[in-house]
């Protein structure tokens, strides 16, 4: 009974119907038919012109969104337990060649223009100082909480008048779509790049990196060359994500994982970290309490010596998640 991770969930069968109706002799790399597909595809969801180019994963999606308004000599404003910050490796100052990350604090993992403002107001004019480039933000933040509309848009106006550019880190966009139940256009409003995320939600292996200026995509197609990213038989990588986009099989799925992590929050009562509005829960626990819980056959990781982060899927298992909550109210 794992709730490690949705990474570790299993692949859609649509997704994997649509792989196999993919494997047909196709033009190369992203020539193919379904490649040539995603722009309107995307466009069509969020309800404006964008462009839409596949990558591997997420590692690589918000880097390369990133490197499209990054210059080596700047910076990404971003916060503190942010995934480019705490979990890709060192990724985002190798792709923008040297760049550095300016965190900030926020609760629940989320950020404020003021935090930003606040950031930026002692860096000096001139050569002698980096300065930013960028704002990046979590949707669902690492946490599991979710950026409203009006904050986004808050942080939208706060970045064009500095100058920078928005990125929007959708690891978990489609819970974060799931739990706000508006237009997808709307979360992204005044967004430049979306890292669209999918492997958590169904995909097996691709990830969208979504430009709400179409003219920035020619640069990146080269970037994402030079990346290495550029796969042969890109075709494969269209065909999960035109999957998981048909019928909004997204946002099914990030409802039925969002579903199971509120049944967790049941069974947490005052133990939350933070509030649940994906598909992430985090609880005071205890050594001794994960112990019993790891016990009783459920697999999950310590968030640091007295918390514990649990993960739902969208394939979770009713009765796997019923017997989790219990287990956690009987704490």
């Amino acid at each position: 009974m794992q709730f490690l991770s949705d990474n570790a969930a299993a692949v859609h069968p649509a997704v994997w119907k649509a792989m196999q109706a993919a494997d047909a002799a196709d033009a190369p790399y992203d020539n193919d038919g379904l490649s040539r597909a995603l722009d309107a595809a995307f466009s069509q969801l969020f309800g404006r012109e964008c462009a839409a180019l596949w990558v591997a994963t997420g590692t690589a999606a918000n880097c390369l969104a990133l490197s499209s308004m990054v210059q080596p000599h700047g910076a990404v404003l971003c916060h503190r337990e942010a995934h480019i910050e705490m979990d890709e490796g060192g990724a985002p100052g190798f792709f923008l060649h040297g760049a550095k990350l300016m965190t900030v604090e926020g609760d629940h993992a989320k950020i404020t223009p003021e935090v930003l403002e606040a950031a930026v107001s002692g860096i000096r004019d001139g050569v002698h100082q980096v300065h930013p480039h960028a704002v990046s933000i979590t949707q669902a933040s690492e946490y599991g909480c979710v950026y409203r509309p009006d904050e986004v848009a808050a942080l939208a106006s706060f970045a064009r008048g500095q100058g920078l550019g928005l990125h929007m880190d959708g690891a978990r966009f489609a819970n974060a779509a799931a739990f706000l139940d508006v237009a997808p256009g709307d979360i992204v409003a005044g967004v430049d790049a979306l890292s669209f995320g999918f492997i958590k939600n169904g995909a097996m292996g691709a990830e969208a990196v979504v430009l709400f200026d179409p003219e920035e995509a020619e640069v990146l197609r080269f970037r994402r060359k030079r990346a290495g990213q550029l796969q042969s038989k890109g075709r494969f990588l269209a065909a999960q994500i035109l999957a998981m986009l048909e019928d909004d099989l997204w946002l099914a799925n990030a409802r039925s994982a969002n579903a199971a992590a509120a049944e967790l929050a049941s069974g947490a009562g005052s133990r939350l970290l933070h509030p649940v509005e994906a598909n992430e829960v985090f609880l005071t626990c205890t050594a001794a309490e994960r112990a019993a819980l790891r016990g009783q056959g459920f697999g999950f990781y310590d968030w640091g010596s007295e918390a514990a982060r649990l993960v739902t899927a969208w394939d979770a298992k009713a009765e796997d998640v019923a017997a989790l909550a219990r287990a956690i109210a009987a704490l």
